[in-house]
């Protein structure tokens, strides 16, 4: 299991990686004391798990957390020394949260439940190996009428708890389908899930624009501003080769 440990204290990247060298299982390819050198670790070393922490100065865990590529992106676990984040990491998807001074009988827990969430993603991507069709477009029941939503019609999705929005110009149209199973339909080189709540046509897009300095909308070709809180590099990319 590769590994990358992302503090800003050297005495606590210190004692991580002491406890972490007694586990044989376990590869540290990188040590960062900052946001940005995790985020470039991530990209260059394509680690399984980060040992993430918090409150770090210029870029905090959960901005480094939004700014990771959606795709082969590590399993987190928040390391802080403060208990009121916790909400707020297992609601960003982080696969568990621990408290400084970490003992090893608690680190130990949360390696074993990154093992155990790699074999069943190792399973899943088994199971898709094969390529799937996307399909060409979307049938949409509303009481007694049926619309055939063509596929390049659409503009962005956005998450309606089991249902889905799609957005066709001026035309919203309700979808019995999560957005995890549209994301896996729809072809990745033009659509991209750029926030928890919305996938996003990309070549609807006009430009990027930087609201505030944690903050970047998609500009759409009707004026649409949609927010893009993950993946900001992988949109730059993707829009680079459309």
């Amino acid at each position: 299991m590769k590994l990358i440990i992302v503090d800003d204290e050297r005495v606590a990247r210190s004692r991580l990686r002491r406890l972490l060298e007694k586990d044989p299982d376990v590869e540290i390819v990188a040590e960062c004391a900052d946001g940005p050198c995790a985020i470039e670790a991530v990209s260059k070393e394509s680690p399984d798990l980060l040992l993430l922490d918090i409150q770090m100065p210029g870029m905090d865990g959960f901005r480094v957390f939004e700014e990771l590529s959606t795709e082969n992106q590590p399993l987190v676990v928040f390391v802080t020394a403060y208990d009121e984040y916790a909400i707020r990491a297992f609601e960003a998807s982080a696969l568990d949260y621990l408290l400084k001074p970490v003992s090893p009988e608690r680190l130990e827990k949360a390696l074993d439940r990154a093992r155990k969430r790699l074999a069943l993603r190792q399973i899943s991507e088994a199971r898709h190996s094969q390529p799937q069709q996307s399909p060409a477009r979307f049938t949409v029941r509303d009481n007694d009428r049926i619309t055939i939503v063509p596929m390049e019609d659409l503009d962005w999705i956005e998450a309606a708890g089991n249902y889905a929005i799609l957005h066709v110009g001026a035309k919203n149209h309700i979808l019995r389908q999560t957005m995890s199973t549209l994301e896996n339909q729809l072809p990745t080189g033009s659509f991209l899930r750029v926030s928890r709540s919305t996938i996003l046509n990309l070549r609807r897009v006009k430009e990027l624009q930087s609201e505030s300095a944690d903050k970047i909308v998609a500009v759409l070709g009707d004026g649409q501003r949609i927010p893009v809180t993950r993946g900001l590099r992988e949109v730059q990319k993707r829009l680079s080769v459309l």
